[in-house]
């Protein structure tokens, strides 16, 4: 695939290098995207760790919520 990059007012194709770059910050997760997956580990500790048999009151003070 090849990419177009601005700088001012000059408009040319990007190198490799540049190309790189680019692809690796798309491949990058976004902002919403991990704070998703944080809120799904929780959960995912919050339902193990009531299986067994630890109080809300307990799960909070572990998890700091």
């Amino acid at each position: 695939m090849t990419y177009k990059v601005q700088i001012d007012d000059l408009v040319r194709e990007a190198t490799p290098a540049e190309i790189a770059e680019i692809e690796a910050r798309a491949a990058e997760p976004t902002v919403q995207e991990h704070t998703d997956a944080i809120h799904q580990a929780k959960q995912s500790a919050r339902t193990k760790l009531a299986a067994l048999g630890l109080t809300d009151d307990e799960i909070n003070a572990l998890l700091g919520a």
